[in-house]
């Protein structure tokens, strides 16, 4: 792809994706503009095995722009960095076609082990502001990662992850089109699980206060309890759920 074809293309990716953008011209000021055309380079030198001078054109971008790309990485097209600082991607790293990233995300490994060490993620991946993804596997195509999630482990097609470590909270065969850039409403796993636990506790609350109340009339000889025979039913229903 020439430099012309390239620059347009970044500007049509960058127009349909960040909303703050009011000219073509703005497209030269962005850093995921600056660091793809300096990564491209850097890329090709790589395999022509010119490690050194791939890497100091990749930690000159580093520094002028905050998102380090490894020279080896291999990357798609339509790549958008939005923001950008903190962004870290692997030598081992692979990217597919309109992948979308937020600032903070590292696309690392999780040791010192040889060969494929970073992670791999399909076409039209959107992963949120400070997630990690650490580990050698894939993320499936049109998946999106939470912010601040963790992920660990491998994440089929069409998934929703959030959490730490993160977890799976939406499955389904519905496309994430490459211009929902929605990070913020995402399923909460923890705020379910907590809800849960509440409503758990307050029903048991109430058991409590029943068998109270009834126990305080059984003591008094003579005193006709009211709810004495639900209040009954109710522990030994209890009774036989523990037992």
């Amino acid at each position: 792809m020439g430099i012309i074809s390239y620059i347009r293309e970044e500007i049509q990716v960058i127009r349909e994706r960040d909303p703050a953008i009011k000219s073509n011209l703005e497209v030269f000021l962005y850093p995921s503009f600056k660091v793809i055309l300096r990564y491209r380079l850097a890329h090709k030198l790589y395999l022509k095995k010119h490690y050194f001078l791939a890497r100091w054109i990749s930690q000159r971008a580093a520094r002028k722009t905050g998102i380090e790309i490894h020279p080896g990485a291999t990357i798609g097209r339509g790549l958008f960095i939005d923001h950008g600082s903190g962004v870290i991607i692997g030598e081992t790293t692979v990217i597919g076609d309109n992948v979308t990233l937020y600032q903070g995300v590292t696309l690392g490994g999780t040791g010192k082990e040889k060969g494929k060490r970073h992670p791999t993620l399909k076409d039209n991946v959107m992963v949120s502001a400070g997630a990690k993804i650490l580990g050698s596997f894939t993320i499936g195509e049109n998946s999106k990662i939470g912010a601040g999630s963790v992920v660990l482990e491998e994440v089929p097609p069409n998934c929703t992850v959030v959490g730490v470590p993160g977890r799976i909270v939406r499955m389904g065969s519905k496309k994430v089109p490459r211009t929902d850039m929605d990070q913020v409403h995402l399923p909460d796993p923890v705020l379910n699980d907590i809800r849960n636990l509440q409503e758990e506790n307050q029903r048991l609350h109430n058991e409590l206060k029943h068998m109270i109340k009834y126990m305080k009339c059984f003591e008094k000889e003579g005193y006709e309890c009211p709810g004495a025979e639900e209040g009954a039913g109710k522990a030994e229903e209890s009774g036989g759920e523990q037992r």
